[in-house]
């Protein structure tokens, strides 16, 4: 007989059967259109070498769009800013974020009306010390009071995963406050000790990349002398504490400044030739890598080699002053959909391939009350109203089009159910490929 004999669902053992069925039913109220691929493809009969090819082809496929379907928006977090009069309550936040598909996002304050709407949700959140905050939390009594009413009554409830003490401190225009901050650091964590807190709770302190001295190439990658003490002292309270070290990541700033130098792909992560490393080989495609791996030697460089670094901002402005060279629509939408594209791959800098880097994208929306140039109150990714500033596939909704600044979501729509269908359809998409598996070990 032939090896490539015709085939048909009557073939097909009694579970795989009953799977097939299963998944007939199910199609008929979601619509999945990888499951009504997959229906089609099993209807009809195997008959040749290339109907197997076309099978095989099919399967792969699935394969490929069904994990990506499961695997949108993972680990891929977002600050939520709220420096404006005009955002939405933080139910119909969490409701987007839930549409989206985001678990993880920080927020610049300890605000009991979020941390209370985001209890018994799938969100990790980063909780924030004000920088006003850190000369009080010098003292141990202080701290420990801070942690009992603003940690203790919303954990575990609401899932903070971190405290970041201050923003910014090393480079603030306060130079006082750097004097406080690994005090206060210190008196945060030994409160989250006395809590039973600390091994749920990291407490690190985002800083700018102006701490860096040098950071090209990437293995020049060096401290600011004037910091050498105070930086000792921090990176020995992450390593002590097993925290990260977080920076705030731009690449649009060093475009911007330099834009006859610096090419516009390399920074935005499209096709380009990138640069090499002379002294590690490593070769660079995206300059927000390069910028990561910088920290990392910089950090090794004080003698703290093990420390993890992580972006705990990153993003590009939709819009800008007519100085704010590439702060366009355009260039904002490229550059968070290629950090998403990175982040679906689960990548690693050149330095730490196989160390997947955390990002946190500047910002959910864009807030109104932010001094500064233009650039500084469009960031986000939404405007008030639910809007989007431009669409990076984080969402598809029948009102997205090709143009960015169209596609929208009703903040006043029921988001859960629309989670529920994501997450249905992702696990037909597994018992796709599991009966189709099945069928071909049959073969």
């Amino acid at each position: 007989m032939p090896i490539y004999t015709s085939l048909h669902t009557s073939s097909f053992p009694p579970t795989i059967l009953s799977l097939s069925s299963l998944l007939r039913n199910i199609n008929q109220s979601i619509k999945n259109p990888f499951l009504n691929l997959f229906i089609q493809s099993m209807d009809a009969p195997l008959r040749s070498r290339t109907s197997l090819l076309q099978f095989l082809v099919t399967f792969f496929l699935l394969i490929l769009l069904g994990l990506n379907n499961i695997r949108e928006v993972e680990s891929l977090g977002i600050n939520y800013g709220q420096v404006a009069n005009n955002l939405p309550p933080p139910e119909k936040v969490l409701q987007l974020l839930h549409a989206l598909k985001i678990t993880k996002a920080r927020i610049y304050d300890t605000n009991p009306q979020v941390l209370t709407t985001f209890a018994n949700s799938n969100i990790e959140l980063i909780v924030t010390v004000e920088n006003q905050m850190l000369a009080t939390l010098c003292d141990q009594q202080q701290a420990l009071q801070w942690v009992t009413s603003h940690i203790r009554p919303y954990f575990p409830a609401t899932n903070i995963t971190g405290i970041a003490v201050g923003n910014e401190i090393f480079t603030d225009e306060d130079t006082s406050l750097m004097t406080y901050l690994v005090p206060a650091m210190v008196n945060i964590h030994a409160a989250l000790v006395k809590t039973g807190l600390s091994q749920y709770i990291q407490v690190s302190s985002p800083n700018s990349l102006a701490v860096l001295a040098n950071s090209y190439p990437p293995s020049a990658g060096s401290f600011r002398t004037d910091l050498n003490q105070i930086m000792q002292q921090f990176l020995q309270f992450l390593a002590t504490t097993k925290s990260p070290f977080w920076i705030n990541a731009y690449p649009y700033f060093a475009y911007k400044d330099n834009p006859n130098k610096i090419s516009l792909d390399y920074v935005l992560f499209n096709s380009n030739e990138g640069m090499v490393d002379p002294y590690t080989k490593l070769h660079y495609d995206n300059m927000l890598y390069a910028q990561v791996d910088a920290a990392i030697f910089a950090i090794a460089r004080m003698g703290f080699n093990g420390l993890e670094v992580k972006i705990s901002e990153t993003g590009w402005p939709s819009k800008g002053d007519t100085n704010e060279i590439g702060a366009t629509l355009q260039n904002a939408a490229i550059y968070n959909r290629n950090i998403l594209r990175r982040q679906l791959l689960n990548e690693g800098t050149p330095l730490r391939p196989n160390v997947r880097l955390d990002i946190y994208v500047f910002a959910l929306f864009n807030e109104d009350m932010k001094p500064g140039p233009t650039s500084e109150r469009n960031y986000g990714l939404f405007q008030p109203d639910g809007t989007m500033a431009y669409n990076v596939g984080l969402l598809s909704t029948s009102s997205s089009t090709t143009e960015p600044a169209s596609a929208s979501i009703s903040l006043a729509s029921s988001a859960p159910p629309m989670v529920k269908r994501v997450g249905y359809q992702s696990l037909v998409n597994w018992m796709m490929m599991f009966v189709y598996f099945c069928w071909l070990c049959k073969r």
